[in-house]
C-alpha cells in the first residue's frame, strides 16, 4: 500500500508560495484585461453598424468554440511564426487567457444590457439625452447590477484556467507543484496540496457570489 508522507511538503513551501503568487497575479491581469476586452466587444455587439457587430461576433465565437489549451499553444508557438514577433511565455499566456475570458465577458455584458427594458432608453432620449449618455447614465448602471454575479463566476473560472499556463512553463502553482513532484517522487501528496490550495482560494469566492446573488434577488 502507498505510504502517505505529507511531511515532505514543508521543504517545498516557498515553491508553493511563489506559485500561488504568480497564479493570483495572473488572475488579476487576465480578469482586468478580459473585462476591458469584453466591455468593448459587448458594446460592439450592440452597434447599429453591422460590420462591427459581425466582427465582434466572429471574435466571440472563435474564442468560445476553441479549447483554451489549444489557444495557449497556438499563441505561444504559432503566432510568433506567423507575425514574426518573439513572445515570452507569460505574454502569450496573458494574451490568450484575456481574449478567451473577454469572449465570455462580452456575452455577459451584452446580455445584461439587453435585459434592461427598452423603455428606459426611450425615456432617457425623451429627456434630451444622447444615446451615449443614455447608455452610460441609465442603462449601464442598471445592467451592471444584473451582470455582477455572472461576471464574478466567470472570473472564478478564469482563476482555474490559469493552471493551464503550466504547459508553457510559466511558474504558476501547478508548474511549481510539478517541479516538486519530480524532485520528491511524491506526486500524490503534492497534487493533493495543490487541490487544497485551489479549494481554499476558490470556495470563499463561490460563497461570496452566492450571497451576492441572493442579495440582488431580494433587492429586485
Amino acid at each position: 500500500m502507498y505510504q502517505w508522507d505529507f511531511g515532505i511538503l514543508w521543504g517545498y513551501r516557498w515553491l508553493f508560495v511563489n506559485g500561488l503568487w504568480v497564479t493570483l497575479a495572473f488572475t488579476a491581469a487576465i480578469v482586468l484585461l478580459g473585462l476591458a476586452v469584453g466591455l468593448f466587444s459587448g458594446l460592439l455587439r450592440l452597434s447599429r453598424f453591422a460590420p462591427l457587430r459581425w466582427l465582434s461576433q466572429a471574435y466571440v465565437e472563435v474564442f468560445r468554440c476553441t479549447p483554451i489549451l489549444v489557444q495557449l499553444v497556438w499563441f505561444y508557438y504559432a503566432l510568433p511564426i506567423l507575425a514574426g514577433i518573439e513572445m515570452m511565455a507569460t505574454t502569450a499566456a496573458v494574451l490568450a487567457l484575456s481574449l478567451y475570458g473577454g469572449a465570455f465577458y462580452s456575452e455577459i455584458i451584452r446580455g445584461g444590457i439587453n435585459s434592461i427594458e427598452a423603455g428606459q432608453s426611450e425615456a432617457a432620449l425623451a429627456l434630451g439625452m444622447t444615446p451615449n449618455q443614455a447608455m452610460r447614465r441609465i442603462v449601464l448602471p442598471q445592467a451592471l447590477k444584473r451582470m455582477v454575479p455572472p461576471l464574478m463566476n466567470q472570473s472564478i473560472i478564469q482563476l482555474k484556467n490559469t493552471s493551464l499556463v503550466s504547459v508553457l512553463a510559466v511558474p504558476d502553482l501547478l508548474y511549481q507543484g510539478q517541479a516538486a513532484a519530480h524532485d520528491s517522487y511524491r506526486p500524490l501528496e503534492i497534487y493533493t496540496l495543490i487541490a487544497v490550495i485551489y479549494f481554499v482560494v476558490l470556495f470563499p469566492l463561490t460563497l461570496l457570489v452566492g450571497r451576492l446573488e441572493r442579495r440582488l434577488a431580494r433587492a429586485d
